[in-house]
């Protein structure tokens, strides 16, 4: 039933299709962003204005599926993660509940980092025949992966899935650990098949992940320019490295610069060498300045250039803006695969982004959690038995919606022979005891978790600045109002995002073989919060506050008025065409790091390897952010390095 409140306005756009559950009030704003970056959550502003109001004003439509009720960071997922924020629980109460359970290991965070924690710990002692050890596993939201989830669509009768963070992941060396871990988990056939082209000849050549831009180089990629640019009606340029960027609303210099850059042609006379090992002399000078002062080096581009052009896509790995970042930042991931040429055919998607490695991961874990056999296609259709995580017989337990508040040395850290932890479950408190623990979550929880941690470490993680993301989901029938254009992707520089991609599909034993413009799919729009010209710092609370402080209704409302805006030229009908949108919040998505995070500055040690090089007494820390760069590789092998500290050092 259409909402009575639209207005005319909000009906042609589609604001009260039936999908997108417009059960809830429209508010426009749960608050400001400055409001947020006080301790006030989204739910304690939302009851200032408004006591009975639904949280889906912020949640908003989550899909359908097992991750129906877990797309980012749900209202729930933050009021309880705002506790440990808040020191709620500090001191812990008396009348906690203590489950009397005894592990060997304790697992905070269920996300990759955590599940291969599990794994190897699992692994590693029935390798070393130490029969019996058990360990635990705490996540905090609803289904486990951490942002290795996906959404789910069904749109006029078929099942769409898109990623809702963690996406890529790379083909590994043969017989190289990465590669060995991959096949250990069912990833036997790590290079995918594709949906082939179905739609009208010539064929349209298509990206496999939302990151590829393919069209840029063939000439069918559009940028938009809108009111930024003086086009209060927007205007379009298709194939703008084809014309040499030429009729576009820039000026010459910016012109030149920007061509040279899309052109990846650095300016006449650069010597400049990849870091070939990390750490060496070229890895440090980096480090030593931002990505911005790297890019005016090395292709001789402007501020204004990089910040009105690049920001805050060049920095997307990272979560920011080049001007917030260490140059460096731009090359960890390739220390995973120094020799990697970047022509060569290493990118891989799941429909999902990584939700197919996690489920993998999880079915080596505890068999019984997925029906059917450990391959892509069972895990892939199999429903999950949830049932079946947390049971007394597994060696390795999953449990869900349990959010760590507190792991606490029993007495001195080095003296202690066991670790408490404390979590928050259903409105309550429990604790159990272990004899050592990994924090396998972010550091942004992991420094307020760790009650007994030491200044030196509560130093380095002082240093981890965090931004957020939004990866907003766009369900839409068909995508013949691209493919008119002649586009397979497109750039704008205002508004929600900045890009998006047609993408063919892994097959994965789900979903259609083939794909063309009539074809339904997914649009991913990965919204960065950057503010150049602030500190790294600065720049992820600002973005918090935005990200938190908007509602669903009016992301929705600005989307679904961005494509009009844009498209309507070629048909498109938000109202007609638009099925749902979902919205994955990451408050704390990336870590962004700053010069001299890496190998450390004034003669410091960098702040990471305070945190990996021993364990803390009893505790070890993983998760990808000790590493710098947002990559499940890292979180694989951060969880790998900790579990084995664990056993070599404090479980002898």
């Amino acid at each position: 039933m259409p909402n009575s409140k639209l207005v005319p306005s909000d009906t042609k756009l589609g604001m009260d299709s039936s999908i997108s559950r417009r059960d809830f009030l429209g508010s426009a704003l749960l608050a400001s962003g400055a409001a947020l970056l006080v301790s006030a959550t989204p739910a304690e502003l939302l009851a200032a204005q408004n006591p009975a109001v639904h949280e889906d004003v912020f949640t908003g439509y989550g899909g359908v599926g097992e991750y129906s009720a877990s797309n980012g960071n749900t209202l729930e997922v933050l009021q309880a993660g705002h506790t440990i924020r808040d020191g709620i629980y500090d001191p812990l109460p008396k009348d906690i509940i203590d489950t009397g359970e005894v592990y060997d290991c304790v697992i905070v965070g269920g996300g990759i980092s955590g599940l291969a924690a599990g794994l190897f710990f699992q692994r590693q002692t029935q390798r070393q025949t130490r029969p019996g050890m058990k360990c635990l596993i705490l996540e905090n939201h609803p289904i486990f992966g951490g942002e290795a989830k996906q959404n789910e669509f069904l749109v006029d009768g078929k099942r769409l899935i898109a990623h809702q963070g963690s996406a890529i992941y790379q083909l590994q060396y043969p017989n190289s650990f990465l590669a060995r871990f991959y096949d250990s988990i069912g990833l036997t056939a790590p290079k995918l098949e594709y949906q082939k082209w179905a739609g009208s000849t010539p064929e349209m050549p298509l990206s496999r992940t939302p990151y590829e831009a393919v069209g840029l180089e063939r000439g069918q990629y559009g940028f938009w320019f809108g009111a930024k640019f003086g086009r209060n009606s927007g205007m379009w340029m298709i194939d703008p490295v084809g014309k040499k960027l030429e009729g576009a609303p820039i000026s010459e210099a910016a012109r030149t610069e920007w061509l040279r850059w899309l052109k990846s042609a650095p300016v006449p006379g650069d010597k400049f060498e990849r870091p070939k090992v990390e750490g060496d002399s070229v890895s440090r000078y980096l480090d030593s300045i931002t990505l911005e002062q790297h890019y005016m080096e090395r292709f001789g581009l402007s501020q204004d250039t990089i910040r009105t052009f690049l920001s805050p896509v060049e920095g997307g790995g990272s979560g920011l803006g080049p001007d917030a970042l260490s140059a460096y930042s731009d090359y960890a991931f390739e220390m995973l695969h120094p020799l990697h040429d970047e022509t060569s055919d290493t990118d891989q998607m799941f429909p999902g982004g990584n939700t197919t490695i996690a489920r993998l991961m999880l079915k080596s874990l505890i068999p019984a959690a997925i029906d059917g056999a450990g391959t892509i296609e069972d895990v892939t259709r199999n429903a999950i038995n949830f049932s079946a995580l947390d049971t007394p017989q597994n060696s390795a337990r999953l449990r869900l919606s349990s959010t760590a508040i507190s792991v606490q040395h029993d007495g001195e850290p080095d003296k202690a022979h066991s670790v408490i932890v404390a979590y928050l479950k259903d409105g309550k408190l429990y604790r159990v005891k272990a004899r050592s623990a990994v924090l396998a979550g972010g550091s942004w929880t992991t420094k307020h978790i760790v009650r007994d941690l030491p200044e030196t470490h509560r130093k380095a993680y002082a240093e981890f600045y965090r931004s957020p993301c939004m990866m907003a989901n766009v369900a839409v029938r068909n995508w013949r109002f691209l493919h008119r254009m002649g586009m397979s992707g497109c750039r704008w520089f205002e508004g929600v995002g900045n890009y998006m991609e047609v993408c063919k599909l892994a097959l994965t034993g789900i979903g259609d073989s083939t794909i063309g413009p009539d074809s339904p799919i997914v649009l991913s729009l990965k919204v960065l919060y950057s503010y150049p010209g602030h500190s790294t710092e600065e720049q992820g609370n600002r973005g918090r506050g935005e990200m938190l402080g908007t509602s669903f209704r009016d992301y929705e409302r600005r989307i679904r008025e961005q494509f009009t805006e844009m498209f309507v030229a070629s048909g498109f009908d938000a109202q007609r065409d638009i099925a749902g949108i979902i919205l994955n919040r990451w408050g704390h998505a990336y870590l962004s790091p700053q010069p001299g995070f890496f190998f450390g500055r004034d003669g410091q040690p960098a702040p990471r390897e305070v945190l990996r090089s021993a364990p803390f007494g009893r505790i070890a820390f993983a998760n990808t952010d000790l590493a710098g760069a947002m990559d499940h590789r890292y979180s694989i092998l951060e969880a790998q390095r900790a579990v084995g500290q664990l056993l070599d050092e404090v479980l002898v």
